[in-house]
Formats: structure tokens, sequence, C-alpha cells
């Protein structure tokens, strides 16, 4: 299973009505987080987050839309706020369990996006689940979709087959909106790959990745980030810097935003998302030619939290997306049949002589090549490239601190459960 996306082009009615859509999810969900919250504070209260959802969603159904000041509601299909309700108890299980922080309200120019599904079935007796496929839409090559409850819409470029998915996602970024959805297939692998035996795979900030192969039969690849890339982060700066003295608005003042402001909010979005498609444009064509080109790779398991803690380097390695790399090339070793192991973050690859295996703790963050503290050891004399030091290392890793890569083993780094506020039991 994988997902697939695609542009919508839209005219201004159709646009106007999924912004409603929109509106209409960030409504239900702040609607359903300010009651859960203001449950948490009666102490004779116990009960789980989902029995609280639970009675939360009958309020809704029963009384709120019920009330004529509410009839717009009726305007926009049942499964927005149903798809609700199942994402915000997604949410409290990810903070509880100390994936993500406490839920917070939807804002209005932070970008929008809902979700909406297929229900009806053939089903051949009452209470039994539905025949296969027959509660899913059918997506006909073309470049025409066809979305449960909302219409068909056009697209900007060709489906390529014929497909079916039961949920779709709807987003919009800037002022573009994509569809999004998964189908059953099963990517094809290659057959040979070019380099068969373990490689290394370093990243870093002064250069993304480096890639070195244990036995040195292949030439080491240096790869460095776009330079577009901060480029646009520099406008981006002074976008920002230029429009500093603008009456933004301040809802909670009371303030509304000014035109000028409105049009600049519209601009910052649209270098956001110019960013945004450089980087995921770069970590897909990285990520695709490694898991091509190498039949078995080893990566470090960083501590990308505890990296971005270090506010000198937290900028930089946001930019570079550590996280969305190993997660790409995760899933797509997976697609082309390489083995992607993954190296324990206590082996000590950057200080650890490839050659008498001395480990080296004078060696600091500010030192970019390796040299051994051994006096009888070859690199005692002479230095070497430190990222690449370290990739060598990592592919020649002893076995008890590697273990194989999977996708449910993300994301990579857990944060402590976040307590919620609510009274003890």
């Amino acid at each position: 299973m994988y997902a697939l996306k695609f542009e919508l082009k839209l005219n201004n009615k159709e646009q106007t009505y999924l912004r409603g859509c929109a509106g209409y999810k960030r409504f239900v969900w702040n609607f359903a987080l300010e009651l859960l919250k203001a449950s948490w504070q009666f102490e004779g209260v116990s009960a789980s987050d989902a029995k609280r959802l639970k009675e939360i969603k009958k309020v809704f159904n029963n009384y709120l839309k019920t009330l004529p000041e509410y009839s717009w509601m009726n305007d926009y299909p049942s499964t927005i706020y149903q798809s609700v309700f199942q994402d915000l108890g997604k949410a409290l299980t990810n903070c509880r369990e100390g994936r993500a922080n406490i839920p917070v309200r939807k804002e209005k120019k932070k970008g929008d996006s809902f979700t909406v599904y297929r229900t009806s079935g053939t089903y051949l007796e009452k209470g039994q689940p539905p025949l296969p496929f027959s509660n899913r839409q059918v997506l006909q090559p073309g470049k025409k979709i066809t979305l449960p409850g909302l219409g068909t819409y056009r697209l900007k470029e060709k489906i390529p087959f014929i497909c079916s998915s039961q949920t779709f996602t709807v987003t919009r970024v800037a002022d573009k909106w994509f569809v999004s959805f998964n189908i059953d297939a099963e990517k094809i692998p290659p057959i040979i790959h070019l380099v068969a035996t373990a490689t290394g795979i370093d990243l870093g900030v002064k250069t993304f990745a480096t890639v070195v192969n244990s036995t040195g039969d292949y030439k080491d690849v240096e790869i460095t980030a776009p330079k577009p890339m901060n480029q646009a982060k520099t406008k981006l700066g002074k976008l920002q810097y230029h429009n500093r003295n603008k009456q933004l608005g301040n809802r909670n003042l009371g303030v509304k935003a000014s035109k000028r402001a409105k049009r600049f909010y519209a601009k910052l979005a649209r270098q956001h998302r110019h960013i945004a498609n450089q980087r995921s444009c770069f970590l897909h064509k990285t990520t695709f030619d490694l898991a091509f080109v190498y039949a078995h790779l080893r990566i470090e398991d960083l501590n990308v939290v505890g990296m971005i803690a270090n506010h000198k380097l937290s900028s930089c390695i946001s930019d570079l997306g550590f996280y969305e790399f190993r997660r790409q090339l995760t899933y797509k070793c997976e697609w082309y049949g390489s083995k992607l192991e993954i190296v324990d973050r206590w082996y000590p690859s950057s200080k650890q002589c490839a050659l008498c295996d001395t480990k080296n703790n004078e060696l600091t963050l500010s030192d970019r090549e390796f040299w051994c503290i051994n006096p009888n050891c070859a690199f005692h004399h002479e230095r070497i490239d430190r990222d690449k030091h370290a990739a060598y290392n990592l592919s020649v890793a002893p076995d008890e601190y590697v273990r194989l890569a999977k996708s449910e083993d993300m994301p990579v780094d857990k944060k402590e459960p976040t307590p919620l506020e609510e009274p003890a039991r």
C-alpha cells in the first residue's frame, strides 16, 4: 500500500466550497477540544478520553446541529465531522504515549485540510462486513476524480491507472489544493543493485550525507543540500522584515487584519510552500538514488530531538529534514528490495578509530578531521575526513549494534509522556 497525491484544478466556486468544508472541520475540532478540556476540570468525572469524545459527539449531533444558527453544517458531508473525532482521538493517544504534544486549536491562516470517506457498500446480510471493494471509490484513469460526498473535480495531472480507495484527504498549501489517498498495490523491486556490499551513510550539517562503502571498491559520495534553499530562506527573511510594521491583526484584541496584511499572509504562505517543495524534492531524489543503487545501507539512529535542542544547530537540522530522510529511505528500501539497517546511537562511529578501535574522546563537534590518539596507529600522524571515517565505521559496525529498519519503527525519537490537565483519580 502506498499513497498518491494530485493537485486539484478548481474554479472560484469550487474553492469557496472546499474552504467551507475546511472551516467546518476546523469548527468541529475546536468545539470538541474545548469541551474535552472543560471536562478535565470536573473532579467527579472519571472516564477515558475515548468515552469523553463519545459523549461530546452525542452533544454535537443531538444538540448543536439542531440549533438554527448552525444549520449551515447541513451543506457539508457528515463524514468530515466524523473523521474529526477520529483524528482527535488519535492525537490524544499520541500525546498520552509521548509521541506528540497536547492538541491545540486549529487556525485558518495555518492551512486547511479535511478528510472524507465512502460509507456505503454492498452487504449480503445485516451485521456482516461489506463485500470486498464494494465500499471503495473506484477511480478511472484521467484528469478527473470523484470524491465521496463532494462531487467530481478536475486534476492537473492524470491518474495513471485504474485504482480504488475509501478515504480521501484534501489539503490546502498557500493557494493550491491537493487530494491524497492510499491504494492497495506493491512496488516492484529491481532485480540487481549496482552496489551489493554494506554502505554507511553519515548525516551532517555541512555535508548532508556522506556515503562510504565498506570494501572501498566504490567511490565515496558526498551529498550537499541545494543552495537555492538558502536563497529562498533569505528571501523569506526579507519578506518578513519589510512587513514588520503592518497591521497584521490580533483576534484576542479584536483587531482585524488589513488588506495589505492579508496579501502579505498569502505571499508568506507561497514562500513557505516554495521552501517546503525544494526540501521535499531534494529528499525524494536523494532517497530514491540511494535505495535504487545500494543493496545494503546503514544509517545511525540519530537523536533528532536532542540535536534540535542545540540552538546553534537547530535551524540547520530542521531545514535539512533528518527525520524525513530516514522515513523516506525506510519505505523506499522496502519498495526497491534494499536492506536498510539502523546502527545504535551509542555506537562511537565518529570517535572510534577504524584501524585500531581506539576511542578519541578529545574529538569535538568543531573538529572536521579525525586523528587517532594511539601512537602506534597509522592514523596517529595522518588526518582523515571525519564524516567519511564515521560513514565507514557505520558500514562495518558489529552486529550487536545493528538492527533492521522497519516502517513501523517510526518515529525515531519518543518524547516524554505529556501530562494533561486533568484531576487525579
